[in-house]
């Protein structure tokens, strides 16, 4: 299937999704990949479909959702695959161009040092570039990429891009535990993400089934840590762990709006306090939420902080 959705997103709101690579060829083959092992890896760019089938099979989905009344927000390329391994990427951005909808990319950035790239992404509304890594012994162990790719090519092409794009750029870095979790090297990541100047960086854990077995998420320390990492170089950093809701509405079910907050970010003690206060609220459901292990109290830099429990 070439379109599918609307789907929520947190990032993107009604996302309508279009998978414009057969599953699954890639770039990468990451530990943590919720699609499973790459099945083909590759770098050279080719054609999957003709332009006018993706066009066809996109503007049939967005008829349908309209006709019975849904919104779509953006139109996006997230397929079974990477993205830009998509030879016509650029012309099938220009075919949907007159739906009326932005149209967003999902990438794993591993092409973006190639020029043809860069000019076909400039294309979009919105790109998400992913940075697990700027060591490349550390990117080897969690991405796995082709042979032919080098780290510090990629690196260097997501800063020119960065410098050229017009549109809103977003980063995102997936933490693996034990592998780049590290205080030091996230150090190292967040010096680089800032020189992208991202709208939006995103931290990542894995939720779903992973391509190996040993994968798993950082502990809620770590992911408090890597937060005010990034957070003391960027302006605007969230993770993802399980979102679900509206994740800074207050709807005044207190609960679910403490635990759709702390999915995004960790909450300070006086932050929770100040919450607290204008629900009405004190802090007994604070307390049933750490004792149900559905929030865990951590603490960084002599703060106390608040984060939703991973499961």
């Amino acid at each position: 299937m070439i379109a599918f959705g609307p789907v929520p997103s947190r990032r993107l709101g009604r996302s309508l999704g279009i998978n414009n690579i057969p599953p699954k060829i890639c770039t990468y083959s990451c530990v943590y990949c919720q699609l499973g092992r790459t099945i083909k890896m590759q770098v050279e760019r080719r054609a999957f479909y003709e332009p006018e089938k993706i066009l066809q099979g996109v503007r049939d989905k967005v008829e349908k959702a309209r006709e019975v009344g849904e919104s779509i927000d953006y139109l996006t390329f997230v397929p079974d695959g990477e993205p830009t391994l998509d030879v016509n990427l650029g012309r099938e951005i220009e075919l949907l161009k007159p739906l009326g909808i932005k149209i967003a990319v999902i990438t794993n950035s591993s092409l973006i040092w190639r020029e043809d790239v860069r000019a076909a992404l400039t294309k979009a509304d919105w790109v998400s570039l992913k940075v697990d890594s700027t060591r490349s012994e550390i990117w080897r162990k969690v991405d796995r990429p082709h042979g032919a790719l080098r780290l510090a090519s990629i690196l260097d092409g997501a800063l020119e891009f960065a410098a050229e794009f017009e549109g809103e750029l977003v980063t995102e870095t997936m933490l693996v535990r034990g592998v780049n979790d590290g205080e030091e090297h996230l150090g190292e990541v967040a010096d680089f993400v800032a020189q992208l100047r991202p709208q939006a960086a995103y931290l990542s854990i894995p939720t779903r089934p992973p391509a190996e077995g040993w994968v798993r998420p950082p502990d809620e320390g770590v992911i408090n840590r890597a937060y005010q990492t990034l957070r003391g170089r960027l302006e605007r950093v969230e993770y993802l762990i399980g979102y679900e809701g509206n994740a800074f509405a207050f709807t005044g079910d207190v609960e679910n709006d403490l635990l759709s907050i702390t999915s995004v970010h960790p909450m300070r003690e006086d932050g929770v306090s100040e919450f607290l206060m204008r629900a009405g609220a004190d802090w007994t459901i604070v307390r049933e939420l750490i004792a149900q292990e559905r929030l865990v109290e951590t603490e960084y830099a002599g703060r106390e902080f608040y984060v939703r429990k991973i499961h």
